[in-house]
């Protein structure tokens, strides 16, 4: 009997009809030029707004993965719990998630073989209606081919944590990271965009000491850039702007960026 995590924000964070959810992602993905001969990103952390806020600031990131769309059979999704606390990383207990674009199956190799781990638990819980992992699994059917998915909700847990099963995880170029994160929230328009600025330098300096006030995602982006200093990934920032770019008024915004984690190309 599989079970089958249902979408929660479909219609609210994007649209709820499979032929408009296609089309709008089609049309963010197709105003994103990546450079030519842009190389696939082993890890990229993205916002986590509905479309009409950060969606084309997702897309950029999401237009670099698509380059890896023959390759990654395997993506690792890390996202901030926002309405159930959890201790730790919490699996979803589900066989698969739903999107109005079809199933997504969960790699349950994958998940075995972090299952033991001590900071790793299981709740369905807080997947039920956690939106930071849902609204990034429709671009994940739009970029990719055949993939399956290893969705962690993270609450509270140190760096060290997330890195530790970041590095279980890690897998070869069958394998994409993607980590869920908006940056500051709810402050005046350039406020905002200066925080956000720093915020992003300390990121391409691989500095993992974010604090949720500069990133809800602080967590699982520490975690990454923990694991980034160890793989030496090079980070690069595609985009960064708040809501009051895009939808919302500028009294109070919430930032978000897009940013790829290339891994060293061999001089060989």
């Amino acid at each position: 009997m599989h079970t089958i995590r249902p979408p929660a924000v479909a219609g609210a964070f994007y649209p709820a009809q499979k032929h408009l959810l296609a089309s709008d992602l089609e049309a963010m993905l197709q105003a994103v030029q990546p450079p030519v001969g842009a190389v696939c990103p082993k890890a990229i952390v993205v916002p986590h707004a509905g479309y009409r806020y950060s969606g084309p600031t997702a897309a950029a990131a999401y237009a670099r993965l698509a380059a890896g769309r023959a390759q990654i059979r395997r993506v690792v999704l890390l996202g901030p719990v926002h309405r159930v606390p959890v201790r730790g990383l919490a699996l979803p207990g589900v066989d698969a998630f739903a999107t109005p674009l079809g199933v997504i199956a969960l790699d349950a190799a994958a998940v075995a073989s972090i299952a033991g781990m001590r900071q790793v638990t299981v709740s369905p819980a807080a997947h039920a209606l956690e939106h930071s992992l849902e609204v990034q699994l429709p671009f994940l059917q739009s970029v990719l081919e055949d993939f399956t998915l290893v969705p962690l909700a993270v609450g509270d847990a140190t760096p060290a944590e997330v890195a530790q099963v970041l590095e279980a995880l890690w897998g070869g170029p069958e394998t994409a990271i993607v980590i869920s994160s908006d940056l500051s929230h709810f402050l005046p328009y350039r406020s905002a965009q200066a925080v956000d600025r720093a915020t992003v330098r300390s990121i391409l300096q691989l500095d993992s000491t974010l604090t949720h006030e500069q990133a809800c995602g602080g967590t699982p982006v520490n975690g990454l850039l923990l694991a980034a200093q160890r793989h030496r990934l090079q980070p690069e920032l595609l985009e960064l702007c708040n809501s009051g770019d895009t939808a919302g008024d500028k009294d109070r915004v919430v930032g978000y960026a897009s940013l790829a984690f290339l891994e060293e190309m061999d001089d060989a």
